[in-house]
């Protein structure tokens, strides 16, 4: 099992950026495809984005063109790059890791346990 911590969050004026980190113990991260969650008070945990082993990324539309997800597996992290926050990107963030590349937080079974990213307007 890997073990998965978050950093990087915090507080923000809108329009501005957060670069969010999730390290990684116990197994490489190669090994899995990493992705993003974030839940906000009051709401269920939706994806964010996700990176293949191979690679390949996806991004929720609320996200597109602003967020970018990434990793370096010689540091074994994965990042997102969080730039023109909006008030709506208020939440609570996680990373997690799963054996498929999926977009469905019951397909992966390793949790960080998350850092609040607060965009004020």
């Amino acid at each position: 099992q890997v073990q998965l911590v978050e950093s990087g969050g915090g507080l923000v004026q809108a329009g501005g950026s957060l670069r969010l980190s999730c390290a990684a113990s116990g197994r490489t991260l190669s090994s899995y495809t990493m992705g993003w969650f974030r839940q906000a008070p009051g709401k269920e945990r939706e994806f964010v984005a996700s990176i293949s082993r191979g690679g390949i990324t996806y991004k929720s539309d609320s996200v597109k063109g602003r967020f970018t997800i990434s990793r370096d597996n010689t540091k074994n992290t994965v990042y997102l790059q969080m730039n023109d926050l909006k008030a709506e990107d208020t939440a609570v963030y996680y990373c997690a890791a799963a054996s498929i590349s999926t977009r469905l937080s019951d397909r992966y079974h390793s949790w960080g346990q998350g850092t609040q990213v607060t965009v004020s307007s």
